[in-house]
């Protein structure tokens, strides 16, 4: 199996490689910036960190976006943090428009932004938080609704359908922190450095069969 990384210049992407490579071994793990890779990929993983703007003309600069597209289109994909982000239409952050896989818009968290008990929350949401699971699905498997996973995030996304919603955390506000449908499924936080439940949820993407 060739499991493809894409890299776009954004971000060290070191530990997603390091817990794909734990969960599949002996499987083929690659990052790369090549076109051609990740389009003869069998999965591909879309991470990412920083600015949604620089994310995006870095990714056009590396002429990446038609296999993102194609393999988003075609075969299991997985969204890491900013790459949850890019796959919807527009975002806040520098007016930035995305890849319109996704219907919905990215926005930033309120300036002042508190918790139930009025303590005021920082901005950005940084640590381990709760996720809830919207719903079923594959990439779930083996961990328990209200698992612990670590976020570092500024902006969130917010769908046009909520039938796009897997799961949803609490941080001042609900909001959208994995969507889903038919063969991607993308996450706001980060597997790669949530431990147990995070390795688990690579190992459910390695093998899953949508």
């Amino acid at each position: 199996m060739r499991i493809a990384v894409i890299d776009y210049g954004m971000g060290n992407l070191r530990s997603v490689f390091q817990a794909l490579a734990r969960v599949a071994p002996g499987e083929e793990v690659r990052v790369t910036s090549d076109p051609a890779v990740v389009a003869a990929a069998d999965r591909v993983v879309f991470p990412g960190q920083g600015a949604m703007p620089d994310c995006m003309a870095e990714l056009d600069a590396r002429k990446l976006r038609p296999a993102v597209l194609q393999a988003a289109a075609e075969k299991p994909f997985l969204g890491i943090c900013i790459g949850l982000q890019m796959l919807f239409e527009q975002s806040e952050e520098g007016d930035a428009h995305g890849l319109g896989i996704f219907a919905g818009k990215v926005r930033r968290f309120p300036a002042d932004l508190r918790a139930a008990d009025g303590l005021r929350l920082k901005v950005p949401h940084m640590g381990w938080n709760q996720v809830r699971q919207q719903q079923q699905h594959p990439l779930w498997a083996g961990i328990a609704d209200n698992a612990r996973f670590y976020f570092v995030h500024s902006y969130c996304v917010q769908p046009t359908d909520p039938a796009l919603t897997a799961g949803w955390c609490e941080y001042g506000q609900p909001f959208t922190c994995a969507a889903g449908r038919a063969n991607i499924f993308a996450v706001q936080f980060h597997p790669e450095k949530s431990a147990r439940d995070g390795l688990q949820l690579l190992q459910n993407f390695v093998s899953w069969q949508p």
